[in-house]
């Protein structure tokens, strides 16, 4: 367990201590670079910037992970298939869409002839991350919910205590471990977004470190941002950690399905506004803009290429990220929950801090390391996927974490004292009780890999494509037209997947 933990993050813990030597080796320069008040002011926007998108993800997902398991409102698979379907949408695209739905020049403003405000900067950045952050935690939380015993919830209602009360103190406690991953990630996600903060002005870490490799031939002073950007995701990781007390998640006797709750009218109104609302902003209105650019440019009289080779591209390399993550993350899970160490502890941090390093920066770091020392393995296919699984481990993780942290330890102990070894307990006991959850975090695997950029851009062989480097492409040329045929292609191919792999109630954990 041990070596195959390890060896996933290897390729990219590799860089992290590139950069720690560089910046010990910089001397005075680091100090200047950090004493500028301009280093405490990113320190600070980032933080706020970051915290503003995890709470705003935390409250949205939490509340339509709970209507849409919990109370009797219609239609929950369709739902739950438009809700999370935004997860698809890369950032860069939400936050293109956003600009140029809004301001004087936007669609709104062609169809209807007013003006809608400007959403740049950084209202615009927060919108366009909350949108696409939210469904991690609305898919963990959802799974949790559903593994939740109704007897605590039961207990509590017949004692006097309302469904809000009932749901604050009883329930919201008990996938508390799963709020948390999910939070975990939308912040983590957030500290290494580039492309929506970069498209709407605002900056923070990740665009001023990609702004000093760019433009400056002494590199020192982004390393040292980089540097400070670990060191800010270490400090998450440890406050979601601490967050989790010591407290017992799972329940000591067989789970069956809690009941459902019966809306009142009024709530059943707000909540279909609410559901409704969240998917227009986060589905409708991004789709309805790549139409929309794509109508345009077909009467236009644009020739739109269909690159199918870009399609292959992608669902090959996001299968593959997908399977060697789930693959890596049980030993990490299991490490990290049944046998806590120091050692476990680290190797845990370090699967989240890789997530959150800016994908430029470690792009840059394996291409130089690869180029070097790696000969044959430089932009090959396996170093990609091997990149791919180490920068979205902690999406498989922290879904596998959540789900084994709710499964009663006596089960896996009574397997050993019947005589059964550490690999047959694994095997015959800890793998299928946590499976699922192993899923839902393959899933976000899938998903997140099949829009990244930064790292594609600098690690695919050569004659390799993706959707996500033609959406890039063609949207930094100004070919709005252009990159709406491989945009909606992206929605489509992840769309699919999704919808065997996680909507189908049989196999959603």
């Amino acid at each position: 367990m041990w070596v195959i933990g390890f060896g996933v993050v290897l390729p990219v813990l590799v860089p992290i201590a590139a950069l720690v030597i560089r910046v010990a080796g910089a001397g005075g320069e680091v100090w200047d670079t950090l004493a500028t008040g301009r280093t405490f002011t990113l320190l600070v926007r980032s933080i706020v910037f970051t915290a503003a998108v995890t709470a705003s993800a935390a409250a949205v997902g939490v509340a339509a992970a709970w209507l849409i398991v919990r109370s009797d409102i219609a239609g929950k698979r369709t739902w739950t298939v438009l809700v999370s379907l935004p997860l698809v949408i890369p950032s860069y695209v939400l936050a293109l869409s956003l600009l140029s739905f809004f301001g004087g020049r936007g669609l709104f403003a062609d169809v209807t002839g007013v003006a809608l405000p400007s959403i740049s900067g950084g209202f615009g950045a927060w919108l366009a991350l909350t949108l696409s952050t939210y469904p991690y935690v609305f898919l963990v939380t959802r799974a949790a919910l559903r593994n939740v015993d109704p007897s605590h919830e039961e207990a509590a209602r017949s004692l006097g205590a309302g469904p809000l009360r009932a749901f604050r103190t009883v329930v919201l406690p008990q996938v508390r471990p799963a709020v948390a991953a999910g939070s975990l990630l939308a912040a983590l996600y957030t500290l290494s977004d580039f492309g929506a903060v970069s498209l709407m002005g605002f900056d923070v870490f990740t665009r001023v470190i990609y702004a000093q490799y760019q433009g400056r031939l002494d590199r020192t002073p982004a390393a040292v941002l980089a540097l400070v950007l670990i060191v800010l995701a270490l400090v998450i990781v440890w406050a979601e950690q601490r967050s989790r007390g010591r407290a017992a998640y799972f329940a000591a006797r067989t789970k069956r399905q809690a009941p459902t709750v019966a809306l009142t009218r009024r709530w059943r109104v707000a909540a279909y506004c609410g559901l409704g609302g969240l998917v227009t902003a986060a589905l409708v209105l991004p789709v309805g803009v790549l139409v929309a650019w794509l109508a345009r440019g077909l009467a236009g009289g644009q020739v739109i290429d269909m690159r199918w080779g870009a399609v292959v591209g992608s669902i090959a390399g996001s299968i593959a990220a997908a399977l060697l993550a789930m693959a890596a993350a049980l030993p990490v899970v299991v490490l990290a929950v049944r046998h806590q160490s120091r050692a476990s502890r680290w190797l845990h941090r370090a699967v989240y801090v890789v997530f959150s390093l800016p994908h430029i920066t470690v792009a840059l770091a394996v291409v130089f390391f690869a180029a070097n020392y790696l000969g044959g393995l430089y932009q090959s296919f396996t170093l990609l996927v091997l990149v791919y699984a180490a920068l979205f481990l902690a999406q498989a993780t922290s879904a596998g974490e959540a789900t084994l942290l709710q499964v009663n330890p006596n089960l896996e102990e009574a397997s050993r004292g019947l005589g059964k070894g550490a690999w047959a307990t694994l095997r015959r006991i800890t793998f299928p009780l946590m499976w699922k959850g192993l899923l839902a975090g393959g899933v976000l695997v899938f998903l997140t890999t099949m829009k990244e950029l930064p790292a594609t851009l600098l690690l695919r062989p050569t004659g390799f494509d993706t959707l996500a480097v033609r959406i890039w492409s063609t949207t930094n040329d100004l070919f709005y037209a252009r990159a709406a045929a491989p945009a909606l292609l992206l929605l489509l191919a992840s769309a699919v997947p999704m919808y065997l792999l996680v909507i189908r109630p049989r196999r959603l954990p």
